[in-house]
C-alpha cells in the first residue's frame, strides 16, 4: 500500500521526498495515515466568564423593560454603568437579543399609514382634460419649438394646440383661454391635470383657471375612463 511505503521511506528521506518519490501530496498522505473521521464535531467548550442562566435571564428582562425597549444595548451598557450596574457586555448584550430573534430596530418606528393614489375619474367628454409640452425638432440643425397640447381624456379628441418657439407660461394661459372659449366650458365642470413643469404650475395659468372655476391637479393620477 502505497501509504504504508510513504511511512516507511520517510525516516530516512523525509516526508516531502518521501511524498514526491511516490507522486502523492502530503495532504492525501495525512488524510490516508489518519483515515475518515467520523462523528459529529466536537462542541466548544463553554467560556469561563460565560453569563449564568439567571444572568442571561435577568440581562434579557433589563433589555425588554419599558426603560430600554427602544435603546440600542450600547447605550443600555452605558446608561447602567452610569448608575454603578454592570450586567454584561455590549457584545454579549447583542447576543442575547440574537438568540431571541429581537436584533431588528429598538427604536421607535414611525407608522405611514397607506395612502391611495388619488384617481381621476372622466364620464363624458370636456369632464378632464390632459395638458402637455413637446419638445419638436426644428427644420434647422439645432433648433426646436415647443408643442402645447390640451387632450380630452376621455374621447382623445385634441380641442387645443399650438406650436411656438419657446416654453412660456403666457403662452399656456393664452392657448388654454381661447380652447376654453371654443369649448363653451362652464364653471365647475372641468379638471385639467397637467405635470409639474414651469408653464403649467405658473401663477397666470393657476390664476386663469381658477377665474373659470376649472380644477387643475398634477403629478401621476390614476385616470378611469367611464363609457357607459
Amino acid at each position: 500500500m502505497i501509504a504504508s511505503a510513504v511511512s516507511e521511506l520517510i525516516p530516512v528521506v523525509g516526508i516531502s521526498a518521501a511524498c514526491a518519490a511516490f507522486d502523492v501530496s502530503r495532504a492525501t498522505h495525512h488524510r490516508q495515515r489518519l483515515g475518515p473521521r467520523h462523528g459529529p464535531p466536537t462542541p466548544r467548550p463553554t467560556p469561563a466568564r460565560a453569563l449564568s442562566p439567571d444572568e442571561w435571564a435577568g440581562a434579557l428582562a433589563v433589555l425588554r423593560s419599558d426603560r430600554f425597549l427602544d435603546t440600542a444595548p450600547a447605550e443600555v451598557v452605558a446608561t447602567l454603568l452610569d448608575e454603578g450596574t454592570y450586567l454584561a457586555s455590549e457584545r454579549t448584550m447583542y447576543r442575547i437579543l440574537a438568540a431571541e430573534g429581537e436584533t431588528g430596530e429598538r427604536r421607535a418606528q414611525a407608522r405611514h399609514p397607506a395612502h391611495a393614489a388619488p384617481e381621476l375619474l372622466a364620464t363624458g367628454p370636456d369632464e378632464l382634460w390632459s395638458r402637455d409640452i413637446t419638445d419638436l425638432r426644428g427644420p434647422a440643425k439645432w433648433t426646436s419649438h415647443r408643442l402645447y397640447v390640451i387632450m380630452d381624456v376621455f374621447s382623445r379628441h385634441v380641442p387645443g394646440w399650438m406650436v411656438a418657439h419657446r416654453e412660456s407660461a403666457a403662452l399656456a394661459e393664452r392657448l388654454f383661454a381661447d380652447t376654453c372659449a371654443k369649448q363653451c366650458i362652464t364653471r365647475d365642470t372641468l379638471t385639467v391635470h397637467a405635470d409639474r413643469g414651469s408653464s403649467m404650475t405658473s401663477k397666470p395659468v393657476a390664476l386663469l383657471l381658477a377665474d373659470l372655476g376649472i380644477a387643475r391637479t398634477h403629478g401621476r393620477p390614476h385616470v378611469c375612463l367611464l363609457t357607459g
